[in-house]
C-alpha cells in the first residue's frame, strides 16, 4: 500500500492500515485539514468549495467522505459529481468558491485515487501551502461545525456544459473551419469523464463522425490509463480501420491529450503542446512556458514567431506560475498538458482538443503531414530506483559539478544542455526513483546519452 504527499496532493492506493493507503481515515484527515487552512488562511467563518471526481471505482466513495466532511466543517460545497480536473478548476472561479477538491489520481492505476487541491484562481496549491496543510492534518487541531452550523450541498449537473460552451466562445476556435473539413475522429476516454467531455465538445466543435472507445465512463480501464504509445494500441488500429482523421485520447480527468495520426502513428505527446502552442503564436507573437523535461521544440517554434521561451521545474504550479511572471500567452508540459490562459490556468484537454482541431482545418493537410513541419527531437525517458542508503541531493550536485562547463540549469534537479541535446535528472515527487529524461535528434541518440548519465550515476552510487 502507499499513501504519498506531495505537491501533486495526497495520492494514495485505496485500503490498507491508516497511514499507509488511501483509506477513510485518511481522506476525512487531509480533506478535514484542507478546509481549515482554507478558512484561515481567507479569514472566513464560512467558506464555500466545489468537488468533483473522475470516473474510478473508488469515487463515489471518496466522494461521499470528502463531502460529508466538509459539511461537517461547516462547509458549503458545490458537487459537480463525474467531472474532468480542468472543468472542476473553472468551475471554483464561476462559483466564485474559496477552494476545491479533485478526486483524481490522475494517470495512475485503478487501484489508486487522491485529492488535488485547489485555491480560489481554482490553481493547483503551491509547495509552502501544501506544507501548512500537512501539518494541520499532523496536528490535528481541526474544529467541526456545531449543527446549527453545518454545511450545506449544492449538486451541480452542468459543468461539463459551461467548460465547453466556454472553449467554443473562443476567439481562436473556428469551428466553421472544423465542420467544413468533414473530420472523422475516434476518441478513447480509458472508460472515465473524458468519455462525457470530449465526444460532446467534438460535436459541438462541429466534427462529422466520432466513433467513440472506452467512453462509458464504468471506471474499469481498459488499458492503462497513462496515454503512452504502448498503452494506445487499440485506437491506432480503430483509426486506421475506420478510416479516421485523428485519434483523441485523454487520460482518466482530462488534463492530458494525446493524438493518433491518420496512418495509426503517434502524433507524439510532446508535440501536442508544440502544436497547439504555434497555431496560437502564428496569431499573436507572444511569450511560452514548458517545464525543464519537455521537448526543445516549443523554444524553437517560439524564437522562430519572435517570442521568448522559458522553462520551469516540473509540476503543473510551476509552469503556471513562470506564466504569470514572464507573461506567457501558452505553457504546459510535455505530457500531453496544454494551458492557456485565455480560458484559465490549468492543464486542459479540451481546449487542446479545439485549438488543435482548428490548426488541422485550417491547414488542410493530414495529421501526419502536419507533424513533418515541427522541429524533430525524441525524449528517453528512464529512472534510477532509490534505497533509503542513497544521498540524492549529493549524487546530483556531484553531477552538476562534473559537466560545470556545460549549460547548467539547479531550479529542479540538474539539467545538463549540450549543443544539441539535454539531459535532465530529478527526484521524484510521487516514487522513490531519480527521473532522467534525455533528449536528441533521434531516439538512438536520446537513448545513448541517457545510458551515458545512467551508467555515471550508477558508478557514483557503487562509491
Amino acid at each position: 500500500m502507499s499513501l504519498i504527499k506531495s505537491i501533486s496532493g495526497i495520492r494514495g492506493t485505496i485500503g490498507g492500515a491508516e497511514g499507509q493507503g488511501l483509506t477513510p481515515i485518511d481522506v476525512v484527515k487531509f480533506a478535514s485539514a484542507f478546509a481549515t487552512f482554507l478558512k484561515q488562511s481567507t479569514g472566513k467563518k464560512r467558506i464555500t468549495m466545489v468537488v468533483g471526481r473522475d470516473a474510478r471505482i473508488s469515487g463515489p466513495m471518496m466522494d461521499s467522505l470528502i463531502t460529508g466532511t466538509l459539511l461537517g466543517m461547516g462547509v458549503d460545497v458545490v458537487d459537480t459529481g463525474l467531472s474532468t480536473t480542468p472543468t472542476v478548476e473553472m468551475t471554483v472561479i464561476s462559483q466564485k468558491a474559496d477552494g476545491g477538491i479533485i478526486i483524481t489520481a490522475s494517470h495512475n492505476p485503478k487501484h489508486w485515487n487522491a485529492l488535488k487541491l485547489l485555491n480560489a484562481k481554482g490553481e493547483f496549491i503551491d509547495a509552502a501551502e501544501g506544507n501548512t496543510v500537512l501539518a494541520i492534518a499532523d496536528n490535528g487541531q481541526i474544529d467541526f461545525a456545531a449543527v446549527e452550523n453545518l454545511g450545506k450541498l449544492t449538486h451541480l449537473g452542468n459543468s461539463i456544459d459551461d467548460h465547453i460552451a466556454k472553449v467554443l466562445a473562443l476567439p481562436l476556435v473556428d469551428t466553421q473551419a472544423i465542420a467544413n473539413a468533414h473530420l472523422r475522429i475516434a476518441v478513447d476516454a480509458v472508460n472515465s469523464t473524458g468519455g462525457l467531455a470530449i465526444p460532446k465538445l467534438l460535436k459541438k466543435l462541429g466534427v462529422e463522425e466520432v466513433v467513440e472507445l472506452n467512453c462509458d465512463c464504468s471506471g474499469h480501464f481498459a488499458h492503462n490509463p497513462e496515454p503512452l504509445p504502448e498503452n494506445l494500441t487499440d485506437i491506432s488500429k480503430l483509426v486506421r480501420e475506420r478510416g479516421c482523421d485523428l485519434g483523441v485520447v485523454v487520460d482518466p480527468d482530462v488534463d492530458r491529450l494525446a493524438l493518433v495520426c491518420e496512418n495509426g502513428e503517434m502524433f507524439g505527446e510532446e508535440y501536442t503542446l508544440v502544436s497547439v502552442a504555434d497555431y496560437v503564436l502564428s496569431q499573436k507573437v507572444g511569450n511560452t512556458v514548458s517545464n525543464m523535461s519537455s521537448t526543445r521544440a516549443l523554444r524553437d517554434i517560439t524564437e522562430a514567431r519572435g517570442g521568448h521561451y522559458s522553462a520551469s521545474a516540473v509540476g503543473e504550479v510551476n509552469v503556471v506560475t513562470m506564466m504569470k511572471e514572464t507573461n506567457a500567452i501558452i505553457g504546459g508540459e510535455g505530457n500531453g498538458g496544454v494551458i492557456y490562459p485565455e480560458l484559465h490556468y490549468g492543464r486542459d484537454a479540451l481546449v487542446g482538443v479545439a485549438l488543435f482541431l482548428t490548426l488541422l482545418a485550417k491547414k488542410g493537410c493530414t495529421a501526419s503531414e502536419l507533424r513533418k513541419q515541427f522541429p524533430n527531437y525524441v525524449i528517453s525517458k528512464n529512472k534510477i530506483q532509490l534505497t533509503p542508503a542513497i544521498d540524492v541531493d549529493k549524487v546530483l550536485a556531484t553531477m552538476a559539478d562534473r559537466y560545470k562547463y556545460l549549460d547548467i540549469s539547479t531550479i529542479d534537479g540538474v539539467k545538463i544542455s549540450f549543443d544539441h541535446e539535454w539531459v535532465h535528472l530529478r527526484k521524484s515527487n510521487t516514487e522513490p526513483i531519480i527521473r532522467v529524461y534525455s533528449e536528441s535528434a533521434t531516439a538512438e541518440k536520446a537513448d545513448a546519452l541517457a545510458n551515458k548519465i545512467i551508467e555515471e550515476i550508477n558508478q557514483l552510487i557503487s562509491k
